[in-house]
């Protein structure tokens, strides 16, 4: 549902993802009051599908999520279309505001923002993303099967990253893109048949919408079906910052450090999906989801079991 939310849950998730969806779908099956707030801008939009993804291979992404937001109302979930601006503590669990002055307070709290996907500055790589633009092999390494694939260097990962799309194509570039490759890793590309194109990469070209080729400093053009990059993969924490999470810093990009069961550092405070791996595939971000929330839901059982053998201690005491 869209429109005001506001009063008291058990939990509030904040993210409606793989991971977010999933986590709610376990709680509201755990008969936990559940309020998801969902800003609507998932990591994979510009994809065609979800992949990997097993009995749903192919599935478009806003399918996917329009039918886990469907389960989760069914079950009597409440969905909240909207972004979170502040979150603070209170004595009892956390106050949540929307950016439509809605507020909501919560035992406990998911976040499951997911990440952004800090893209290199080559002009025509944010229009084909997702696309003709890929980091993935398992993602959408099958469906440019054969293809003429480029890989851009001046990355760490950047020959790691042709030595994997190798195994998809025998037609793999290697884009230098103005930077030096070390001996041992040309020794690595030479071996695989990957050949090495010298030189800055001014654009990519297109025809209509299909990628056709990448554009050199120089004016050479070398032709290609998809072109592959590295992001820096941020996970999305600003607005959590005053309850004292911060992101860990990882060469790949920054993630919010939980234990393995998706509790934060901070009390009361969980985390799953890309929003703490930034790694993760949405079957993966989906599994995440589910572990969190048992975990969540046995915290607070414990929680007020606590409090029922306090209480009984209380009345026994006035005997």
């Amino acid at each position: 549902m869209a429109g005001q939310v506001a009063g008291r849950y058990d939990v509030v998730v904040v993210g409606g993802g793989a991971a977010g969806f999933s986590a709610a779908l376990t709680l509201v099956r755990a008969r936990r009051s559940v309020a998801v707030v969902d800003a609507g801008e998932p990591r994979n939009a510009p994809a065609d599908g979800v992949h990997g993804l097993l009995g749903l291979d192919g599935i478009r992404p806003d399918e996917l999520l329009s039918r886990g937001r469907a389960e989760v109302i069914g079950y009597g979930g409440e969905v909240h279309d909207g972004e979170v601006v502040d979150v603070s503590r209170e004595s009892d669990g956390f106050s949540v505001t929307l950016r439509d002055g809605a507020v909501v307070h919560t035992r406990r709290l998911l976040i499951a923002t997911g990440l952004v996907d800090e893209l290199p500055p080559i002009p025509g790589v944010r229009k084909q993303w997702g696309r003709g633009v890929l980091h993935c092999p398992y993602c959408h390494g099958w469906e440019v099967r054969d293809r003429r694939i480029g890989v851009v260097g001046a990355d760490p990962m950047a020959v790691h990253k042709a030595i994997m799309f190798r195994q998809w194509s025998s037609d793999v570039v290697f884009f230098d893109h103005g930077d030096d490759v070390e001996p041992q890793d040309r020794v690595k590309l030479d071996a695989l048949g990957i050949s090495i194109v010298s030189g800055g990469i001014a654009t990519l070209e297109t025809a209509g919408d299909q990628l056709t080729g990448v554009r050199l400093d120089d004016g050479r053009l070398v032709a290609i079906d998809a072109l592959v990059v590295s992001t820096r993969m941020v996970a999305r924490t600003e607005v959590f910052a005053g309850l004292g999470i911060e992101p860990t810093i990882h060469p790949a990009g920054a993630f919010i450090e939980t234990d393995p069961f998706g509790a934060t550092s901070v009390p009361g405070v969980w985390a799953a999906g890309n929003s703490s791996d930034i790694s993760a595939q949405v079957s993966n971000a989906a599994a995440d989801g589910a572990r969190a929330a048992q975990h969540i839901n046995t915290d607070l059982i414990m929680k007020d079991l606590e409090r029922a053998v306090a209480s009984l201690s209380d009345r026994e005491g006035e005997f």
